[in-house]
């Protein structure tokens, strides 16, 4: 077998990862389904019909914070506009749920886009950095929000005091993964997504980790625009709440508010831990149905409200792909 080359075995490796990871994802996914039996789950799904397709669209208006919060990190002049950014953060999306990336290959799409429409390479290298950073942060506060709302409810106070740990240790991670950005630990990082995409760099575009360390820190100054970014994120993540508070409704086992926020909050937090499972493919089965029972859920009731809230998948992001390549043909092609 022959050997990768030097400057391509991070890439081979990530790859690898991430394919044992998706395959290790669907056999779980597909292991819960036989668990709980294939006609019971669509029987659940099927009772409640062509309703379902009312989950994407209430989860749909979070693109609208995502993209305000992300156009933040950009200058003022040239900035993408508020539809270019979330038509930025839709087609990242679907590259992190759909291609072998490791979640990185989203964040070079967005940077890619936004050097397209007119932004400096390092302005938009420096803003898919800060943004990454800003999501993990988000991911931190919501999913304390969840254990608040795990000690209120009195469902499970050692579970909480759990997961209270693993944000402590996410937190560390989060601060390593800033103090990173100031070794140009993020070039490497670029790098690697524009191997894994199969692109150019920003078009031959050279971005140099120097000055793009220097546009990092720069935004990291202004902290009103941070802390905003911060507040959207998190507002987003609530919205999103929304999808599982009516997926319960129309799966016929309605909860409550304080319920829905739990749930989504950590769920969502277990599934973004599990980043090398391409979409958190039989991860976030696994959490709704370990989560869903603190709220009454059945494990089948659970696992096909998980797979109701993935019909959001299957409609926006092949489209999200599909416009990508439609963007990047176009930009081949002169």
């Amino acid at each position: 077998m022959r050997r990768p080359a030097p400057d391509g075995f991070s890439e081979y490796m990530t790859r690898l990862i991430t394919y044992i990871g998706l395959a290790a994802g669907l056999i779980l996914l597909i292991g819960l389904i036989v668990w709980q039996g294939l006609l019971d789950v669509w029987g659940l799904l099927a009772a409640s019909g062509w309703q379902l397709l009312l989950l994407p669209l209430i989860w749909a208006p979070n693109f609208l914070p995502a993209g305000a919060a992300w156009r933040l990190f950009f200058p003022a002049q040239p900035r993408p506009s508020l539809l270019q950014s979330v038509a930025g953060i839709w087609m990242g999306r679907a590259v992190n749920n759909l291609l072998p990336v490791a979640s990185i290959g989203g964040e070079v799409a967005k940077a890619r886009l936004a050097f397209h429409w007119g932004s400096a390479p390092t302005a938009a290298t420096a803003s898919v950095i800060v943004d990454k950073t800003v999501q993990a942060i988000a991911v931190i506060i919501w999913g304390l929000i969840g254990a608040a709302c795990l000690l209120f409810l009195s469902l499970d106070d050692r579970l909480a005091y759990l997961a209270l740990g693993g944000f402590a240790v996410l937190a560390l991670c989060v601060g390593g993964f800033f103090l990173v950005q100031r070794a140009g630990m993020l070039a490497f990082l670029a790098h690697l997504g524009e191997n894994l995409l199969r692109i150019e760099s920003l078009n031959g575009v050279a971005v140099s980790a120097r000055e793009t360390d220097a546009e990092i820190m720069g935004i990291y100054r202004r902290r009103r625009p941070l802390l905003t970014a911060v507040v959207l994120r998190v507002l987003t993540l609530a919205i999103q709440t929304g999808e599982v508070w009516l997926g319960c409704l129309l799966l016929g086992y309605p909860i409550g508010v304080l319920e829905a926020v739990l749930l989504k909050s950590l769920t969502f937090t277990l599934s973004d831990i599990a980043f090398i499972v391409p979409n958190a493919y039989g991860v976030q089965e696994g959490a709704f149905i370990l989560i869903g029972a603190l709220v009454g859920l059945s494990s089948g009731q659970a696992l096909a409200l998980s797979l109701a809230l993935r019909i959001r998948d299957l409609l926006l992001d092949p489209a999200g792909l599909l416009a990508l390549n439609h963007i990047e043909t176009r930009r081949w092609l002169g």
